[in-house]
């Protein structure tokens, strides 16, 4: 049985940050511009403070600045609203990032669409998503774009490859099927209401996984030597106590018959904070006019 290659997320999201560093040292030497990144937490809940916290400490690594709001979960949408267009004001800040998931109370929709397209750094107003369908210039959502980073690892081309997403949601598979289409692959969308998923996943030669069901995808779901791209990540509580993270792929059993495959932890995780600081970088340049010196 031949071992599936293990695509290793955490050496190219290091390379992409240490390129961000190096632009951004460049940006304040030559344009005494420092690129700003604002996130905004609402709410106490702590898987949300610890990825906040993580992006603010790879803005400041990178040499970006860090703008961070803390909002209480009883406030209003208004007044949340309110937030945003303070920080769409605020020349300082290049990239503005609500964490989600937002108190029930919030519409998330209005929210994003309160935010400056231009400032839409996670790439989910509805202009940068149309720009993105459309094939014009905008900013993409960064874990599908780090996902087709790493299936560059392994296919130097990625045109007329038969490419099949697992999952619909409007943050990673629909703009990951954009993505991949202007890429020339050939691109299936499986979901919930899909008849035979595990037959359409098998002709597969791209397999990308992001439905947040832990171990969802079997080996036999996999073609032969097709790349698999995981992006869930779940907590499952293992038998003598304790949790440990898992994808939505059985991992060791779809090694076996997998050409190449992330892992997780260490797969496409480390690459949305890598381009979540890309993003910031390539925002703060396109607002003034000036060329982004982009690894």
């Amino acid at each position: 049985m031949t071992q599936a290659k293990v695509i290793d997320g955490r050496a190219l999201a290091a390379k992409i940050r240490g390129g961000v560093a190096e632009a951004a040292r460049r940006l304040r030497y030559e344009k005494s511009l420092t690129p700003g990144l604002a996130t905004i937490l609402v709410g106490n809940d702590p898987a949300s403070k610890v990825y906040v916290r993580g992006k603010g400490r790879a803005c400041v690594a990178a040499g970006l600045a860090s703008f961070e709001r803390s909002l209480p979960t009883e406030i209003s949408e208004a007044a949340l609203i309110a937030e945003i267009e303070k920080l769409n004001g605020d020349d300082r800040v290049d990239g503005i990032l609500v964490q989600l998931p937002l108190p029930r109370h919030v519409d998330p929709r209005r929210v994003i669409g309160a935010i400056d397209p231009a400032k839409d750094v996670d790439g989910f107003h509805p202009l940068n998503v149309g720009r993105l369908w459309s094939g014009l210039p905008g900013l993409v959502p960064c874990t599908p774009q780090g996902c087709v980073a790493l299936l560059r690892t392994v296919h130097n081309d990625l045109s007329g490859a038969a490419a099949v997403v697992l999952g619909r949601s409007n943050l990673v598979g629909k703009p990951l099927a954009a993505l991949l289409l202007a890429s020339d692959c050939t691109v299936t969308m499986v979901h919930s209401k899909s008849r035979d998923a595990p037959a359409i996943c098998r002709r597969a030669d791209i397999l990308v996984a992001a439905t947040g069901r832990p171990r969802m995808v079997k080996a036999d779901w996999i073609k032969p030597g097709a790349t698999v791209i995981d992006v869930g990540t779940s907590s499952v509580a293992l038998p003598g106590g304790g949790s440990r993270v898992v994808g939505d792929v059985d991992f060791h059993a779809a090694c076996g018959v997998a050409g190449a495959i992330t892992p997780v932890p260490g797969g496409v995780g480390p690459m949305t904070i890598a381009y979540l600081l890309r993003n910031t970088l390539l925002a703060a340049c396109r607002r003034r006019g000036l060329p982004a010196p982009l690894p």
